[in-house]
């Protein structure tokens, strides 16, 4: 059974249903449509990643977060005009409160672009910072990028078929190379957190969202109807959920939702590795033409002014790293902020 319907936890979608008899699939997709109606978040199970390299994975990034703190500091992020590299906790703001994780961001291996003033989120596009002191960690970080890029695409797929399109509806958009965002993630527990956001409440802003989690609890889904959900590890599972990509080309069918992680308690930390599916910076996020029985159940886009949505997704994408990240904006891109972002200092704000 793919669809658990409760008040008080996740659905389980098995992808690997999808491959079966067409009565199973039909059976299937329904089952996923009514999920991504509904909150668009997940159980992933049937996904076909091996545990080794799951484990792998887990087993490095807190090999990473255990550096001594001048070797985490020497790939900090404010190096890279691309955003990429590693932040502090408390360096990130979300609706005006800070975000009490350490991270460290990487993206698409590639080399740096001229700049273009007709095109300013190329800057984004670049190579990488990666730990001297953890020479295995790039290889295996760029393998397991492109598992759940693999994974994502297989999602993405199920889910324009869910919505009675063809399965590469989205493709114009994502090829010949989706963005792929991939966050190593550790929340200090509360005697080092000033509060107990992990992260505040947010909406993410590709297609889907590919999340692993480790043994500690933190995840909350919040519901249309503004209840929240506990979304815990299970082993073997991914948490997937929805972007705002498909809430501007669903024209809310399905809904970018809005999700937070609470600070572990004392004494513990919590590690996750998320992974962030998107189009290419350079596309432009069509409306799909959904049948008549999905339109009649559209609820437009969400309005926030904290967070207006466009419709380029490279624009979306800079507006974001920009205000997320100020002191990078501020040394790399000072061309691109008013004078107010110039003279602003403090953490950045996701919100």
């Amino acid at each position: 059974m793919t669809y658990q319907p409760t008040a008080l936890s996740l659905p389980f979608v098995d992808i690997s249903r999808l491959a079966g008899g067409e009565e199973e699939r039909q059976r299937f997709l329904a089952d996923l449509r009514l999920v991504l109606h509904e909150h668009g978040f997940f159980y992933l199970t049937g996904h076909g990643v091996a545990p080794a390299l799951i484990e792998a994975v887990l087993a490095a990034s807190k090999r990473f977060f255990a550096l001594p703190l001048h070797d985490k500091l020497a790939i900090e992020m404010i190096n890279s005009p691309h955003f990429r590299g590693y932040s502090r906790p408390g360096a990130e703001l979300t609706r005006g409160e800070q975000d009490w994780r350490e991270q460290l961001d990487i993206n698409s291996e590639a080399a740096a672009l001229p700049e273009d003033p007709v095109a300013p989120w190329n800057r984004l596009i670049g190579p990488n910072q990666w730990p001297a002191a953890l020479p295995d960690l790039r290889p295996l970080l760029l393998r397991y990028q492109a598992e759940v890029t693999r994974v994502g695409l297989d999602v993405l797929k199920a889910v324009a078929l869910a919505l009675g399109q063809p399965e590469d509806v989205f493709a114009d958009i994502y090829t010949p190379l989706p963005t792929q965002s991939l966050k190593l993630i550790r929340y200090p527990g509360r005697e080092v957190a000033a509060s107990s956001q992990g992260v505040g409440a947010h909406k993410d802003g590709g297609f889907v969202t590919v999340l692993l989690q480790d043994k500690v609890a933190g995840l909350r889904v919040r519901t249309e109807a503004g209840d929240w959900i506990a979304a815990p590890p299970v082993d073997g599972t991914f948490v997937i959920n929805t972007g705002e990509i498909l809430e501007l080309a669903t024209h809310g069918y399905v809904r970018a939702n809005v999700h937070d992680v609470v600070a572990p308690p004392a004494g513990t930390e919590r590690y996750s590795v998320a992974f962030f599916l998107g189009a290419r910076l350079d596309s432009v996020v069509p409306v799909i033409g959904l049948a008549a029985e999905f339109r009649d159940k559209q609820r437009g886009l969400t309005v926030d002014p904290l967070n207006p949505l466009f419709r380029e997704v490279g624009r979306n994408t800079l507006k974001s790293r920009l205000r997320s990240h100020p002191d990078v904006a501020r040394r790399h891109h000072a061309d691109l902020l008013s004078p107010e972002e110039l003279a602003r200092s403090g953490p950045g704000s996701a919100y």
